[in-house]
């Protein structure tokens, strides 16, 4: 296609979106459309008298949930010659067959899934439909006889969502509601397709919000005690007016069974991703360049913050956005464009849900006085996790001290050794005391302490001299750790008391 015959093309689009009165950011290089959702983000009504029946809002929401039905291949190894007799055939029919030293095998999986717009997108979780076949994806609509392929349009591992799309139309869509406005004890109802039994509803409330359970790398998780089993995933959470609220995800349990504690990402999330997956295809991420821990009472004291909500940025990677926004360590983000960040988790959350390119407003606190700072994005890149650890949640120990820590120069064969940056200096803890007050905080051998009570350690002389002058009952050390392929700064608060 010539130059010319592609400005006609754009042309020709720039013209019908003007005449159709439809905005020209939906033209945009690379990117579709954006999927037409339902949306009343109205609060639930919580003075209102429970009834003595929830199926009218059953059978509103329930129309929208549907069964996924998965088709994998699978290769399993041939442990005897047996396997290529024609009578092991007829025990495992066409579904199996030879290939090399092993067999492959058709393995059927099922979940659950929202319709979220009329013309056929549908949420669920990717771990429903990871390692999918191709076709092999089945929507069976409510009824439990409408049957549709469905395509992949995009997955997103770091929120365990995924959408898929079937070739539909005038479908039963449900209406989100706002997941910002959840409150602990709100009604909630759990529709979906367990141990594929077909469709089925139990009942509860919110237990928590914003739960973090290592399930995801991004979590925000509504709990509930309303029943979630196997098949239950990425089904529907919907409130007591029948909106969707959240994708079931996932279950904590010692047996495997439901015990009353289930796991929902929120709807304000999931659109978040969908929205992404529907125009790029894929979910892009941005970046500020900071690692980030809680605010323990500890440190909110030595910090001189008002409470302890907040992330404390306990380092700044050079040449990122944060760097080149005079972000510092030391600073406590409190706010992203105008939102309260609760905590380090939330905050981490809120920067990767911005564009990247796109600015943010942080409010921090800075020697304990409130400041303004405004940031543009860079794309989140999964090998920042690797080289500077992304941002990280550090719990300290509230009974911490420096009695018991050796420490030692940094040279240039300890830095080879360690794998320690050229960049990062302090003093090299050589050994720590398991009996001390330090050891409690988390501060181990091979750890790097680069300064103490907010001044700079350069040396290991220094690090001694500093600790000998600190006074009042805690000393604030800021430390670089290495686990594994990540690496990054912290601080700690450690007990100047002697243990008695």
């Amino acid at each position: 296609m010539n130059m010319n015959k592609i400005f006609q093309n754009r042309l020709l689009l720039w013209t019908a979106a003007i005449v159709f009165g439809l905005p020209l950011s939906s033209f945009a290089a690379g990117r579709n459309p954006p999927a037409k959702l339902n949306v009343d983000a109205a609060p639930i009504e919580r003075d209102m008298r429970t009834g003595h029946s929830y199926s009218p809002v059953i059978k509103k929401a329930s129309a929208s949930v549907v069964n996924v039905s998965v088709t994998q291949t699978v290769n399993a190894p041939r442990f005897h010659r047996f396997f290529d007799d024609p009578v092991f055939d007829r025990f495992f029919g066409d579904g199996s067959r030879s290939r090399g030293g092993s067999r492959e095998f058709k393995r059927e999986g099922a979940g659950s899934g929202v319709i979220v717009t009329e013309d056929g997108y549908i949420l669920t979780n990717n771990h429903v439909v990871d390692g999918a076949d191709e076709n092999g994806i089945e929507i069976v609509l409510s009824d439990g006889k409408t049957m549709h392929k469905a395509r992949i349009v995009g997955k997103d591992p770091q929120t365990d969502l995924a959408l898929l799309k079937i070739d539909a139309a005038n479908l039963p869509a449900i209406t989100l509601a706002d997941s910002d406005v959840l409150e602990v004890g709100d009604v909630v109802l759990a529709i979906g397709n367990p141990f594929n039994l077909g469709q089925s509803v139990s009942l509860g409330i919110i237990s928590a919000l914003g739960r973090g359970v290592n399930m995801a790398d991004y979590e925000d998780f509504i709990q509930t005690d309303a029943a979630i089993n196997q098949g239950n995933s990425g089904g529907a959470l919907v409130d007591a007016r029948g909106r969707l609220i959240g994708i079931n995800q996932s279950i904590a349990s010692p047996s495997g069974g439901s015990v009353g504690v289930g796991f929902a990402v929120p709807v304000n999330l999931a659109k978040v991703v969908m929205e992404r997956l529907v125009e790029d295809g894929m979910v892009r991420r941005g970046f500020l360049g900071v690692m980030i821990q809680e605010v323990t009472p500890d440190l909110a004291r030595a910090f001189s913050l008002p409470d302890t909500g907040g992330a404390l940025v306990s380092a700044v990677q050079n040449n990122t956005p944060a760097d080149k926004a005079g972000i510092q360590e030391g600073d406590v983000i409190v706010e992203v464009n105008g939102k309260k960040a609760t905590d380090s988790q939330h905050a981490r959350l809120m920067i990767s849900q911005q564009r990247p390119g796109s600015e943010i407003k942080l409010a921090i606190y800075r020697d304990g006085r409130a400041k303004t700072i405004t940031a543009k994005l860079a794309e989140f890149d999964r090998k920042d996790a690797a080289t500077f650890g992304d941002t990280e949640s550090v719990k300290t120990s509230e009974h911490d001290s420096l009695d018991g820590v050796e420490v030692d120069g940094l040279t240039a064969a300890v830095r080879r050794e360690l794998g320690i940056p050229d960049d990062v200096n302090g003093a090299l803890v050589t050994n720590v005391d398991p009996e001390s007050n330090a050891f409690e905080a988390g501060l181990r051998q091979g750890h790097v302490i680069q300064s103490i009570n907010r001044k700079a350690v350069d040396v290991a002389d220094k690090a001694v001299k500093l600790s000998e002058q600190a006074q009042g009952e805690q000393v604030l050390l800021r430390v670089w750790q290495k686990s594994g392929p990540v690496s990054g700064s912290r601080y700690l608060t450690v007990d100047n008391l002697k243990k008695k």
